[in-house]
């Protein structure tokens, strides 16, 4: 009866997450000169699905299996290749959902905005704060967790830990692309979008939620920055090759 309760409450995080990640490509608004500056066509290789796929199921004691997204929603979120997954550990009493965006035009990432998109989807932003979450490798990841609510009597509420990386840097916000464009580069190799997402359920407190999707970003926050940083080392090599012959 439990695993049948934890099921039903990890898929009404996954239908939650999801919805608000399609409502994020429909209703997301950039400002114009940013987006102009953005939209110059970037002449770089993408990053295959095949090497996002590369991310272990088995991290730490986190095991992961896969979830399908609805292709409406893949070509809605205008990404170029993207994790969705479901992880838990400690015999499923902690269980998150990851999913990791990829993209080269960073305009279509910059409006995915949780403190927008989750509201927009229904829930109620119940706290957002700006978090740097040491990590194992040394870095410091920065990123923001979001409490949502949804409902009255039985309210079903969602802890959401999200950052992007930008050209291998992590990002909290959409700060650093902003910079990069307001200093007159307006160059961005890539940008990923992370988000972590779990049920706040009335046996699990807030304060144990943030534990959980936190523990699980110490454990991949790293893993998932290698891939970008592998990838783009193989892609720059390539194309030194090819610029040498």
């Amino acid at each position: 009866m439990m695993a049948k309760k934890e099921k039903s409450n990890l898929r009404g995080v996954i239908v939650a997450a999801i919805t608000a990640i399609f409502l994020m490509a429909v209703f997301g608004s950039i400002h114009r000169i940013l987006a102009a500056r953005l939209a110059t066509p970037v002449d770089i290789p993408l990053i295959s699905p095949e090497t996002l796929e590369k991310l272990p199921f088995q991290m730490g004691e986190w095991t992961g299996q896969e979830v399908a997204l609805d292709e409406d929603i893949v070509r809605a979120t205008d990404t170029d290749a993207h994790i969705s997954r479901n992880y838990s550990r400690y015999n499923a009493s902690e269980q998150v959902w990851l999913y990791v965006a990829y993209g080269t035009r960073a305009r279509d990432l910059m409006p995915h905005r949780p403190e927008v998109c989750y509201t927009g989807s229904g829930w109620t932003l119940m706290s957002r704060d700006s978090m740097e979450i040491p990590l194992s490798d040394g870095m410091k990841l920065q990123c923001t967790i979001f409490q949502f609510y949804r409902g009255t009597l039985n309210k079903k509420k969602l802890a959401v830990l999200h950052y992007y990386i930008v050209d291998g840097q992590y990002c909290r916000d959409v700060s650093l692309l902003r910079s990069n464009v307001w200093r007159g580069s307006g160059t961005v190799d890539y940008v990923a979008q992370v988000q972590v997402v779990t049920a706040i359920r009335g046996d699990l407190t807030v304060e144990s939620a943030v534990k959980t999707i936190s523990a699980f970003a110490v454990e991949s926050a790293s893993l998932i920055s290698k891939l970008f940083e592998k990838a783009q080392e193989s892609i720059s090599s390539d194309t030194n090759n090819s610029h040498d012959s």
